[in-house]
Formats: C-alpha cells, sequence, structure tokens
C-alpha cells in the first residue's frame, strides 16, 4: 500500500487502504475481526459520533429476544447470564468494549456520502476526504431510514407523534390515549410497556406468526437452532418458505396484548384532524402516536451496477457482481440469522473469506495472520 496523503483536492485520494469498512454497527465490527486476523489493511468508517450508536437510539427498556448465550460477535461470547435476555444498555457497552478491546480501527464522525469504482479498486468519498480501497463492505444494516406513511402528514399537530427510534419511555408520552402503529416486535414490546401508564391502541397491518419466548423452559432459539430453521439459507426449500412467511412476533401475540389491556384494531388507513381510521372500521382520537412502521434501506450512495431496475441490491451471499464490492448485515442476506446480533458473524466470516480470496488472485501476498487476543 502507498504511504497516507495528508491533502484533500476533490476527489484526489488522500489515503489508501486494502479495505474499507462502510459502518461500525454490530457487521461492521463482526468482519473487522475477521479481517484484523487476515492482518489485513483496512479501517471502519462510522457515521455517528459514538460506537453502538443504532442501539443507543432505542427505547430505554428493550431487551433481545435472543438470550446473552446467542448474542456474541466472533472472538467473544456476550457476558452475563447465559440464559438472560440483555437490555440496550447491555449491548452498547459490549459492542464499545469489543471494538476497543479487540483494537478495531473503527472510525467515528465518518459519514460516507460516496463509493464508486476507480482505478481498479474504488473511491470512498468523505467530506473532507477521499479514501481509495482495493476492496468495500458496505456494512450499514437493514435499519438505515425510519418510515412513516404519508397520512401521518394529515394528523393534526396538538397530536404529539413520532418514529419508533425516537420514543425512550412511557415518560414522554402526555395523558390520554396512545396509538401504536405496527404489529411487530417493536410496536408490541412498546404497546405492552405503555399499557401499564396510559390507555394503549395498537394498530396491526399485516399479522406475523406468535412464537412463544420459551418452550418447555427452553429459550426458543435452542429448538431454531436444532431444526436448522435459522441457519436456513434463503436459496434452500426450506429458508425460500421461511421468507415467504415473513417476520414473526417473539415473546408476544394479539392474545397476550388484549389480556394486558392493549385494544388491537386493523391497519391504519386515514387520519383526519385528531381522528385516527383502521381497516376494521373503528377509529379513535388519540393523544399520541408512535409510528413502528420499520425502515428502508439507503444505498443511494453507492454508484455500481449492482442494483435492479427497482433499486433492489442484487447479490448472492453478499457477493455482488461488481468485483470487490460487498455487503453485510442485511435481512435474509443469506439465513433468517443474517442481521441478527449473534449470527451476523457467519456472513462476516464468509465475507472475510471472499476478500482474501480476490487479494490472492489479484496475486497480493497473502498477510501474516497475528494472534488476536480472546
Amino acid at each position: 500500500m502507498t504511504d497516507l496523503a495528508t491533502e484533500h483536492h476533490g476527489d484526489a485520494v488522500t489515503e489508501r487502504h486494502e479495505v474499507v469498512v462502510v459502518g461500525g454497527g454490530q457487521a461492521g465490527l463482526a468482519i473487522g475481526y475477521f479481517l484484523k486476523q487476515q492482518g489485513r489493511d483496512f479501517t471502519i468508517l462510522e457515521a455517528a459520533g459514538s460506537p453502538a450508536a443504532a442501539w443507543r437510539g432505542r427505547w430505554d427498556s428493550l431487551r433481545l429476544f435472543t438470550p446473552g448465550r446467542r448474542d456474541g460477535l466472533p472472538g467473544r461470547p456476550f457476558p452475563g447470564d447465559p440464559d438472560g435476555y440483555p437490555g440496550r444498555d447491555d449491548v452498547v457497552a459490549y459492542l464499545t468494549d469489543y471494538a476497543r478491546d479487540f483494537d478495531l480501527p473503527v472510525e467515528l464522525n465518518s459519514r460516507v456520502r460516496g463509493v464508486r469504482a476507480a482505478d481498479g479498486g474504488y473511491l470512498v468519498e468523505l467530506d473532507d476526504r477521499a479514501i481509495g480501497a482495493e476492496q468495500v463492505v458496505i456494512a450499514t444494516g437493514p435499519w438505515q431510514i425510519p418510515i412513516v406513511p404519508a397520512i401521518a402528514e394529515r394528523l393534526e399537530p396538538s397530536v404529539m407523534q413520532f418514529h419508533s427510534t425516537a420514543y425512550r419511555n412511557p415518560q414522554q408520552i402526555p395523558d390520554g390515549p396512545v396509538l401504536v402503529v405496527g404489529g411487530g416486535n417493536t410496536g408490541y414490546q412498546i404497546a405492552e410497556e405503555l399499557v401499564r401508564t396510559h390507555d394503549v391502541h395498537l394498530s396491526v397491518g399485516t399479522r406475523q406468526t406468535p412464537l412463544p419466548q420459551r418452550i418447555l423452559g427452553r429459550d426458543l432459539f435452542t429448538y431454531l437452532e436444532a431444526l436448522g430453521l435459522i441457519r436456513a439459507p434463503v436459496c434452500s426449500r426450506v429458508g425460500s418458505r421461511l421468507q415467504k412467511k415473513g417476520e414473526t412476533l417473539v415473546g408476544s401475540s394479539p392474545r397476550a396484548a388484549r389480556r394486558r389491556g392493549i385494544r388491537l384494531h386493523g391497519r391504519t388507513v386515514d387520519v383526519s384532524g385528531r381522528v385516527v381510521c383502521f381497516g376494521d372500521g373503528t377509529k379513535i382520537d388519540p393523544a399520541a402516536v408512535i409510528w413502528a412502521t420499520g425502515f428502508r434501506l439507503d444505498h443511494s450512495f453507492v454508484d455500481a451496477p449492482v442494483f435492479d431496475s427497482a433499486g433492489r441490491l442484487v447479490h448472492e451471499h453478499g457477493v455482488t457482481s461488481a468485483q470487490g464490492l460487498y455487503f453485510l448485515g442485511l435481512l435474509w442476506q443469506h439465513t433468517r440469522g443474517s442481521a441478527l446480533l449473534g449470527w451476523v458473524k457467519d456472513d462476516a466470516e464468509f465475507i472475510a473469506q471472499q476478500i482474501a480470496g480476490l487479494a490472492r488472485r489479484r496475486g497480493a501476498a497473502a498477510p501474516e495472520e497475528p494472534a488476536v487476543t480472546r
């Protein structure tokens, strides 16, 4: 590799790395571990100003629906009770310590504005510099841009409303009925917390299959692993069938929600002033609305022929047709577990192997693999 330059002039390369990883969350850290093992010259670019930013932005009481024994990244088990369910702050501490203890080169406040092919590799553009890379991994994950339906704009300003990413705890919600829109795990968990202090309504569009947290005293994921469901490739018959069924509710269900006092409604179909209308014909006048309506991907900064006519990424197990450009941490990238904290390491190891293979094919000398402290 060439020496790092110190100035930035337009598109001029100011520094070079063998590999650039875009995104410093769990996916970026996981592949960082393997790249460190390989002895690669790499950097991890994180847009946020603090580690584990996506997790810091979740609500105070959030708990994983996977037990600690299944939440570790490569090289380090998740600390604490292996049968307990870690909270938000536990995950933040774990990811922060992981990056520090493995001495991963995470650069904070480094938002990537563009990635494009250049000089047989890629140019990664930031506000203040441009980095040349032989290979690039886009590890920004699936939860990027919060989705709020257009009808939200018709809600009267006197009604408090925000996306679930802005929810922290019940104290921020005013007195009166609160509507949570979204029937996924996030919507149910927030509704279950709020019903202790508020009159809560939950709007469910597409019903998800409910699964118990524990079965016969054992965690659900013990069975999913034993049956091969969590690691079934999307291209397999089982994986394809599971993907078509969509997401599942873990530890929540409509029946349990009703028992807690949550009032369930159909899909939110219209808003007029302060009134929200549902597909089942009911309507309410809420004091607050929380839109737990998910996220959309944003790969607009990637300028490469790896998207179809509808803008969807085309890849196989995270490997694209653009040589040296990979994606990591996506929903169903390869298996049901691809975007989950405890399983992203499988795809990360695979992508790291592809990086090493391409480096060898290009005639790069295989770096000596240093010992990694465990």
